[in-house]
């Protein structure tokens, strides 16, 4: 398959900048796996398209406030954008400047040298905190949430919240983009799902930007992924057998759901897994076990298009968009839902 294979027109209307007033306020574009056929519903039906003894997956990685904004010694502005945080004073970055930033080009926070510059690595640079400054403390005091290039507004206190799943753990914290699919539960609609019998795993990737990046080869074969890092526990695995064993759905919450799981399961049977992935999922891919998947909508190209598409199909996925475009469903990060199941 080509790149140009998962092209569509989306009006620039239809991203949504704001996150709705309620997580849950959403729509739900169901797509039956099977037939192809769409149904429009509301976020909270979800409820009733689920059965007891499914079992929902969610990334319960957090995100961190990795976009930063800081002076080099000449007073010139450079942007700081943390992609992985590699132990409490080392970081990969992406840095942005009006000149190309020099090894060794401390960077500057309310007038004090905090960062310094010592590597390139492809496109990322490894920066390090100066003076016993930890990246954490760093982060807390002068960095913003990294909001998506396709959201155009600067990040504003509402986000710190809002781009933020309600179940995200203190203790994963190193996302710098948010599992949206997950973006749209609040409390009461888990507690109804647990209430019918619905269980619920977690699992945890650390969305890197990444995520973002274009594909650049026409033909897919050619790509290569970017890495990630994934957790999928022995507890979750239990889960998993125990949900197929009886009978039941895998359901994943997000596409970073379903990488740890197939990565998981790369041997043809869920295991325990701690490391990078770079899996790439696109039609042909066979799953081995994710049932179903709540997902946002998609930008045309991306390998996220291309994974939904290896789940229900490329034209089923194609006719779906068609359909939420028409409907106006709102897209992207902070946009509404699809189940496909």
């Amino acid at each position: 398959m080509q790149k140009q294979d998962f092209y569509f027109d989306l009006p620039a209307e239809l991203i949504a900048q704001h996150p709705l007033p309620e997580r849950a306020a959403s729509r739900l574009l169901k797509l039956d796996r099977r037939s192809g056929q769409v149904a429009d519903l509301a976020f909270k039906d979800i409820i009733d398209e689920l059965n007891p003894g499914d079992l929902l997956v969610f990334n319960n990685t957090k995100v961190i406030p990795a976009r930063l904004q800081g002076l080099k010694a000449t007073g010139g502005k450079v942007e700081v954008f943390i992609e992985r945080v590699l132990n409490p004073q080392q970081a990969k970055a992406l840095l942005k400047s009006n000149k190309s930033v020099k090894l060794g080009t401390e960077i500057y926070f309310d007038g004090m040298a905090k960062l310094r510059v010592t590597a390139k690595q492809g496109m990322f640079y490894l920066v390090e905190t100066l003076a016993e400054v930890q990246l954490s403390e760093l982060m807390t005091e002068h960095g913003h949430m990294p909001l998506p290039p396709y959201i155009t507004r600067p990040a504003e206190e509402d986000d710190d919240a809002r781009y933020q799943t309600i179940y995200a753990d203190d203790t994963q914290a190193g996302a710098v983009a948010a599992p949206t699919a997950g973006l749209h539960f609040d409390e009461d609609t888990l507690t109804q799902l647990a209430a019918k019998g619905i269980n619920s795993a977690f699992v945890t990737l650390h969305v890197g930007a990444g995520t973002f990046q274009p594909v650049k080869t026409d033909d897919l074969t050619q790509h290569q992924m970017h890495k990630e890092w994934l957790s999928v526990s022995p507890e979750v695995c239990k889960l998993v057998k125990q949900t197929q064993a009886n009978g039941h759905r895998v359901i994943a919450v997000g596409t970073t759901a379903v990488r740890c799981l197939e990565t998981a399961s790369q041997s043809g049977e869920i295991a325990p897994y701690v490391g990078d992935t770079q899996i790439f999922i696109y039609p042909g891919y066979s799953f081995r076990t994710v049932d179903g998947l709540l997902t946002n909508f998609h930008l045309p190209e991306s390998t996220l298009v291309m994974l939904v598409s290896a789940m229900a199909g490329r034209e089923a996925i194609l006719c779906a968009y068609q359909h939420a475009i028409d409907e106006k469903y709102r897209f992207f990060s902070y946009g509404d839902a699809m189940l496909i199941i």
